[in-house]
This record gives structure tokens, sequence and C-alpha cells, in this order.
């Protein structure tokens, strides 16, 4: 199965800070509202999915959630969770007080691809 998720080196070193301060964690990629389409780092637990969001993949062991809406744009794309300095458009991801922002980078999925891909689950 192919996966709709993968992560950078470089973000894994912030998701290690930030699991060693808070614990468990969750990421949630919003469709624009407050923080745009920047993906969120919570305590687990520290945000709830709405109706028909869609679980993506895992970061580590931590649950990847995208808007659904998003998602349905962004369902033929694989995301790349990466880190970089500096501070996103707001303060509710956990990594903005490292100075850091969690951003996605995306490619489509090669036909290939398609064919083989890692389904998703929706919140019920």
């Amino acid at each position: 199965m192919i996966s709709r998720l993968d992560v950078t080196d470089k973000a894994l070193e912030v998701i290690h800070q930030l699991e060693e301060q808070h614990g468990p964690l969750m990421f949630y990629q919003a469709g624009g509202c407050c923080e745009g389409t920047q993906p969120q780092c919570f305590e687990k637990d520290g945000f709830f999915p709405r109706m028909n969001d869609v679980l993506i993949g895992h970061v580590k062991d931590y649950e990847f959630w995208v808007d659904r809406d998003l998602f349905e744009y962004w369902k033929y794309s694989h995301f790349t969770l990466d880190v970089l300095d500096g501070f996103g458009p707001g303060g509710f991801s956990l990594e903005s007080p490292l100075g850091k922002t969690f951003k996605v980078h995306y490619r489509l999925f090669t036909s290939e691809e398609l064919e083989d891909l890692e389904p998703v689950k929706r919140n019920d």
C-alpha cells in the first residue's frame, strides 16, 4: 500500500522535542480558517476532528487529520510534513514557541500509486 503521508527528518526532530514536553500528539490540517491550511500540532485529544474529517495517516504513532473539504481538494496528493524556522500566521500549534512552523509539501500521486493507495478513515 502507498502511504499518503511522509515526514522529514527535520520535522521528526521537532516532533521529538514536542512529545518530550507534551506527551502524545496529534496533527490537524484545516481548510482555511484562522491558520489557513497550515498543519497544526496539538496534544493528543487537544483538538477534535469534525464529522467526516479524514485521517490520512500517522506521523510516528500520531494521527494526522485533514479537514473534509481540504481532503476533497488534495485527495490525489501525497503529503510530506516538514518544518521551517519562523512563525506561521498564528500561534495555536505547539511548535510555535520553539520558533518553528510545520508545513506540508504536496505532490500528485502517479497513476500507479493511485491504484494502490492506503485507505483513509473518515470521522463518524
